[in-house]
């Protein structure tokens, strides 16, 4: 059927994604259909306030097929799992494909950031690398999301008129031209088939 050229979405290896406020609702909407075979690693920030432990791996869990953990500092990433960044801490992709924490400066008044994860992964994973940016009521993601697509990955904003608060994908818009503009749902099938399709 398609080729590597005519389908860009062949080889890529991981996917990130970043949310803030109406975040869980969008991720859920986004991963609810994912197989329990789902082949790749998804990495994702959601702002959530510090001071609280975060129960979103275990909401998660619940809700989805694949496994979904709470990254951990030196941890080896692995295919078909999705990570959380923890409350208080920036999560990045270090060049041995671990994951790491730190806490930096926040960026965008947030930590973890997810501008600082998108930047990272695109070192990494390059034209290998698949970058969601959804919701939220700040500006992070919209640099971490035009680093991905400097550094030859694919991104996607969700569509500003369906998003709950449109503010992050209307900063990602005003800096970059990203390579889709899709609703949830058009997001969810196009992760879906992300493994299906012949390449």
């Amino acid at each position: 059927m398609n080729d590597a050229a005519a389908n860009p979405m062949c080889g890529i290896e991981a996917i990130v994604v970043g949310a803030s406020a109406g975040g869980v609702e969008a991720l859920l909407s986004i991963f609810g259909d994912l197989p329990q075979a789902f082949g790749l690693p998804i990495i994702a920030v959601l702002h959530l306030p510090d001071e609280r432990r975060s129960q979103l791996a275990e909401v998660f869990a619940r809700r989805l097929q694949i496994p979904v953990r709470e990254g951990q500092d030196k941890e080896v990433i692995q295919p078909g799992t999705l990570y959380f960044a923890s409350p208080g801490y920036h999560l990045s992709v270090e060049h041995d494909r671990s994951l790491s924490l730190s806490q930096e400066d926040r960026v965008h008044h947030s930590r973890p950031a997810i501008d600082y994860l998108f930047a990272s992964a695109g070192d990494v994973y390059g034209k290998r690398l698949l970058a969601i940016l959804l919701t939220g009521a700040n500006q992070d993601g919209a640099q971490g999301l035009a680093h991905v697509k400097q550094s030859g990955g694919i991104t996607i904003v969700q569509d500003p008129d369906e998003a709950r608060i449109a503010v992050m994908p209307r900063a990602a818009l005003a800096l970059h031209t990203p390579d889709h503009i899709l609703t949830l749902s058009r997001i969810a099938s196009l992760l879906a088939s992300l493994e299906s399709s012949p390449c």
